[in-house]
């Protein structure tokens, strides 16, 4: 039951429609019967900096931050710790004390799901298609974790430039256009490929991600950070050419439950919020 003593917690974005957080977290707060609701606020871009002072307002104990809002609200909170400095992205808020402070778990997050499903990331080469604030995470989530490169293709070869001059000059990170002979070369020494793109979330898409299947590393395993449908054509194609092929089911679930425990103060039940994703898709 919902009353004035319940904490509050919430995740603002512009459009909503898509998101699978509430199912998550209810679920995980009534498996450990935490007085707890997580509900959708949608909120327009021009109406952020008013969203973000609101929720002090209504005694928010915190929110998770999706598109268009992650870098934006990083003007509006009080405090950015440094998991969402690395990144320059904040996806989940603490409100404490009357003080908002802001992380981002999606690095962590989706490191977690790939060793989860014993991929080694230590001295390996990375593949990432896309430049885009998802592909930002997940690299810094891979430096940190000891990648030997990260391969940038994109189809704006500008935004990939731009976004590999954002990283550190000692790290090894390449930009190229994704339909350059050189990226299509690079397969080659490719252990584990990314889609952070969209091209694949819609059953109907008929955009085709260029991978030369021949020419990819047969032992790659290949990541799709979509996670509705759960079998996208890229991991359909990845099954049937032989690589072990991972949704973004597994970082949906490893971010929340970092926000979870940065919310609570308490270890989230993971298999609770597995369950009630897999349940509902």
């Amino acid at each position: 039951m919902i009353t004035s003593k319940t904490k509050k917690i919430g995740i603002l974005g512009w459009p909503l429609g898509h998101s699978l957080s509430p199912i998550m977290h209810n679920a995980a707060f009534e498996a450990l019967h935490l007085d707890f609701v997580y509900v959708p606020l949608p909120v327009h871009p021009e109406n952020l900096a008013q969203a973000v002072a609101g929720l002090k307002v209504m005694d928010f104990a915190g929110v998770n931050v999706t598109i268009p809002h992650k870098v934006k609200i990083m003007s509006y909170l009080d405090e950015i710790d440094f998991s969402a400095q690395l990144v320059g992205a904040v996806n989940t808020v603490v409100i404490k004390d009357g003080k908002s402070i802001g992380y981002n778990t999606d690095a962590q997050g989706f490191v977690r799901s790939v060793l989860s499903n014993s991929v080694k990331i230590t001295e390996q080469t990375a593949v990432m298609l896309g430049a885009g604030g998802a592909a930002r995470a997940v690299a810094c989530g891979l430096f940190q974790h000891g990648i030997k490169k990260v391969i940038i293709g994109a189809r704006n070869l500008e935004k990939a430039q731009q976004f590999v001059r954002n990283f550190s000059t000692n790290v090894d990170i390449q930009a190229y256009d994704w339909e350059d002979y050189d990226f299509q070369n690079l397969l080659q020494e490719c252990d584990i490929l990314i889609n952070s793109t969209p091209i694949g979330m819609s059953v109907h898409d008929t955009e085709v991600l260029p991978i030369p299947w021949e020419s990819l590393n047969p032992d790659a395993v290949i990541c799709d950070l979509i996670y509705n449908p759960s079998k996208t054509q890229l991991l359909l194609s990845a099954k049937k050419h032989g690589h072990i092929a991972l949704n973004g089911l597994g970082m949906l679930i490893e971010q929340g439950a970092l926000a979870f425990e940065l919310w609570t103060g308490e270890q989230a039940p993971r298999q609770i919020m597995t369950d009630a994703l897999k349940e509902y898709l």
